[in-house]
């Protein structure tokens, strides 16, 4: 069962919405090469907020996606200062319950 989730809100200086989000589609190549990356979301939740959303079946695999080339990618991003309103906040989450495919 995946056990262990992060949850980044992201968001958007004004005018940078499509950028933001053209960010975050460029990052699931990245994803995919993860394999303690069970799931992976990019996902938009008002007009300039969006998030992150991503689990994992143990700690590992988490840190491994924190020491990754997406993380590394998002830091670099926050830190050039031209795309988030506010540097990303990770929040790590525990999975109480789950349906994924088999």
């Amino acid at each position: 069962m995946t056990k262990f989730a992060l949850y980044v809100p992201l968001e958007a200086k004004p005018g940078k919405e499509k950028e933001v989000a053209d960010f975050l589609r460029s990052a699931v190549p990245l994803v995919n090469a993860e394999p303690g990356t069970i799931t992976w979301f990019a996902i938009q939740e008002g007009p300039s907020s969006f998030a992150i959303f991503d689990c994992f079946d143990d700690e590992d695999g988490r840190e491994a996606h924190l020491n990754g080339k997406v993380a590394a990618a998002l830091m670099e991003k926050a830190k050039a200062g031209d795309l988030f309103a506010k540097p990303p906040e990770i929040l790590k989450l525990g999975i109480l319950a789950d349906k994924l495919p088999k």
